[in-house]
């Protein structure tokens, strides 16, 4: 199954008082496993950038000024976004805000049927526990050291790993679907790579390189023939007693 894990960062906490999404970061998930293809993209919000919101994710109007507007780049985003279920974090909030840009621009609201809401499965599990994105990582083991301030995309990539452990899990050792942040210093102000994002990006592979193949099950002939050898090698193996 398809899901694809997002988080939007903005000009404040209300679109109904004129605060406007300024980021999205979107992360794909196959059967709840990363497969290292995301979507983001800045967008200039028309308006001011209150200091508190700032002093949040980082985003000035000055970084935000020479990005598209939400408009330009819609089709990349719903395209990305297909059909699949919707995964955020304190969902209500990132579904309000990407639906107020969609009706600004007459487009169709995404159905709140395909919200899932990492809120509301963290307090069914860990009912009375703290709930944030921060205080799940550290309940789950999951690296937030790299997470200066709020960032969309980066957001989105530890949230995919918070919401495998609150859907059953994964082995850490054996890294299952984990990917690694390809964040480096770069043009946004926090110190998260843009990677020369004027608009939206779809980012395919790995995040650290191209997308490895899965391995073939079969083994080769030359696998089977040096296994041959080494079991010739085994002096009075149980097996042939």
């Amino acid at each position: 199954m398809r899901e694809i894990v997002f988080d939007t960062e903005t000009t404040g906490l209300d679109p109904k008082t004129g605060d406007r999404m300024v980021e999205i970061g979107c992360v794909e998930m196959v059967n709840r496993v990363a497969t290292g293809n995301t979507y983001h993209a800045y967008y200039n919000p028309e308006r001011d950038m209150p200091a508190g919101a700032e002093a949040v994710h980082g985003l000035s109007i000055s970084f935000l000024s020479d990005k598209p507007l939400f408009s330009r780049t819609v089709d990349e985003l719903l395209e990305f976004l297909g059909d699949a279920p919707l995964v955020a974090h304190n969902a209500g909030f990132d579904f309000g805000f990407l639906n107020n840009e969609l009706n600004l621009i007459g487009r169709q609201p995404i159905s709140l049927e395909r919200m899932v809401d990492t809120v509301a499965l963290a307090r069914k599990r860990h009912p009375g526990a703290k709930l944030s994105l921060d205080a799940l990582c550290s309940r789950y083991g999951i690296d937030r050291s790299h997470r200066v301030k709020h960032g969309a995309l980066l957001d989105a990539e530890l949230l995919a790993q918070v919401y495998v452990e609150l859907t059953g899990g994964r082995q850490i050792g054996l890294g299952l679907g984990a990917q690694d942040s390809d964040f480096a210093a770069g043009s946004a102000p926090n110190g998260a790579a843009s990677k020369g994002n004027t608009g939206g990006e779809k980012v395919f592979g790995r995040a650290s390189g191209e997308r490895r193949e899965p391995r073939p099950h079969q083994p080769t002939a030359e696998e089977l023939e040096r296994h041959r050898v080494f079991l010739e090698e085994i002096k009075d193996p149980l097996w042939a007693g």
